[in-house]
Formats: structure tokens, C-alpha cells, sequence
């Protein structure tokens, strides 16, 4: 078991070497479309890369209706493994919507899994990236 600055310093340490392998400057929060978000997620069981709508209920709905109207399009083209997650909990019990791919098997406290996980962000967030670029105008209110 680590402690909570044990924990606190393998994230910084992960976070930095991935910054240092991979110095893109990705989009995540930058899409310029209310709550429309790209994320890394890392814990001590899985990692994912997800496409998170938030905000207000209406709002959310009608950015989930535009993506899912491209689902064919996502999983043929760009991102064959994605899932579709209309209605995901969050751990703060917020409730959004969600596209995305995970591997299990990876801990960030495990420095023997993080170039697996690194790899998988970088492929999978390009992934995301692309689809974003050639699709962002139809997302866009």
C-alpha cells in the first residue's frame, strides 16, 4: 500500500515523464465547445482515454445527439474500440456522458506498466484528436 504522498509523487512522476515523452500540446480541455473535454485517466487498476460531455442536461443532450449521429463514422474511421456511455457516474456522483477505451491491468503506482499506458494514450488520444479536427464544425452549437 502507498501512502497518500507516496501516491501523490508516482502521479507527478508519471505525469512528468509523459509530458517529457510525448511534449504535444494536446487539446483536452481546449475544444472550444461548452463541455466538450478530452481526458487521460490513470489510477492504480486501469487507464482511459475518454471524449466527456458535461454541463446542463440540454446542453449535454444535444452535443451526445451530434456525436452519436458520427458513431459510425468514430468507429469505422478513427476509433474502432470506443465505447459509448450516455449516462456514466462520476466518482463525485456528477452524471455525465462518455466515449471511451480503457486497458485494465496497469496501476500508476506500477513504473513496470507506465511505457504500456504511455503508448496507449498517445495512440489513442491521436485517435481522438483527428476525429475532433475533421468533425469539430459539426459539434460546434
Amino acid at each position: 500500500m502507498f501512502s497518500k504522498e507516496e501516491s501523490r509523487r508516482l502521479r507527478e512522476e508519471f505525469w512528468i515523464s509523459f509530458g517529457k515523452s510525448y511534449p504535444k500540446k494536446w487539446i483536452l480541455y481546449k475544444t472550444k465547445i461548452k463541455g466538450l473535454t478530452f481526458k487521460f485517466t490513470f489510477d492504480s487498476k486501469k487507464a482511459l482515454v475518454s471524449i466527456d460531455v458535461e454541463g446542463g442536461l440540454e446542453q449535454r443532450i444535444l452535443l451526445w445527439e451530434k456525436l452519436l449521429s458520427l458513431k459510425s463514422v468514430l468507429l469505422e474511421d478513427y476509433w474502432p474500440s470506443a465505447i459509448f456511455e450516455e449516462y456514466h457516474l462520476l466518482e463525485n456522483h456528477k452524471e455525465i456522458s462518455r466515449i471511451y477505451v480503457e486497458i485494465k491491468g496497469v496501476s500508476i503506482h506500477n513504473k513496470n506498466t507506465w511505457l504500456q499506458t504511455m503508448l496507449f494514450f498517445n495512440e489513442n488520444m491521436n485517435h481522438v484528436e483527428a476525429f475532433f479536427e475533421d468533425f469539430r464544425d459539426i459539434l460546434k452549437p
